[in-house]
């Protein structure tokens, strides 16, 4: 089996905390817009896949669609910076993965600047070699296309490549890439919701991760 070697990350929910921001900005966008507020729950449902295909479960008009798209980033972009924060010990787990030699890169359904510019204004950007967001990608998670794409800018093969996220899209995207799939049970969706899909380690903190990834690796040596 190849060495282990790279590590893929998802954003939201894995690296960023950014729970409150995105509920706040759909609350917004669908109050506005729509003239009526729509319960968490299914607000947050598909976070995970791009922002263009969660609008389509609050609506089937293309222009109220699109007027939904428009508010919820004015609203989210305003306010992002001071809403975003990094999860516990994200920044000594990326140093620590750096010093083990991991290449490391970013695979999201988030638009790429405003991915780049979260990682930036929490200053760990500088972990990153690559950043394959919705924009990067004509297909999007669950579909491998994004891992896949992350690994080839990486120089890795899906073989020696970990991909870590907190959704079940994430881990399916992952297991279809043939990436090592592992799952952030600090993020958005439950441990349940992510169990079932089987990923080959499930982790409740992000240096409980990293001892993770380096048991992963030495048992692939």
């Amino acid at each position: 089996m190849p060495i282990l070697d790279t590590v893929l990350f998802d954003n939201d929910g894995t690296l960023v905390d950014t729970y409150d921001l995105i509920l706040e900005s759909f609350h917004h966008a669908v109050r506005n817009v729509l003239g009526h507020d729509i319960a968490d729950e299914k607000l947050m449902a598909k976070v995970g896949q791009p922002l263009s295909t969660q609008m389509w479960d609050f609506t089937d008009d293309p222009a109220v669609h699109e007027e939904l798209l428009l508010t919820y980033r004015e609203f989210n972009h305003r306010i992002h910076d001071e809403r975003v924060s990094l999860f516990p010990g994200v920044r000594e787990g990326l140093e620590r993965l750096r010093e083990e030699g991991f290449k490391m890169g970013v695979v999201t359904s988030k638009m790429s600047p405003l991915a780049r510019r979260g990682l930036e204004v929490l200053e760990v950007a500088e972990f990153f070699d690559c950043l394959v967001g919705a924009d990067s990608c004509p297909k999007h998670k669950p579909d491998s296309d994004p891992i896949l794409m992350g690994c080839g800018l990486l120089g890795a093969t899906p073989e020696s490549c970990i991909y870590v996220g907190d959704s079940p899209y994430d881990l399916q995207a992952s297991n279809a890439a043939g990436t090592l799939s592992v799952a952030a049970l600090w993020g958005m969706f439950d441990e349940d919701a992510l169990c079932a899909e089987n990923p080959c380690l499930a982790c409740s903190d992000f240096p409980g991760l990293v001892d993770g990834i380096l048991a992963l690796r030495e048992g692939c040596r």
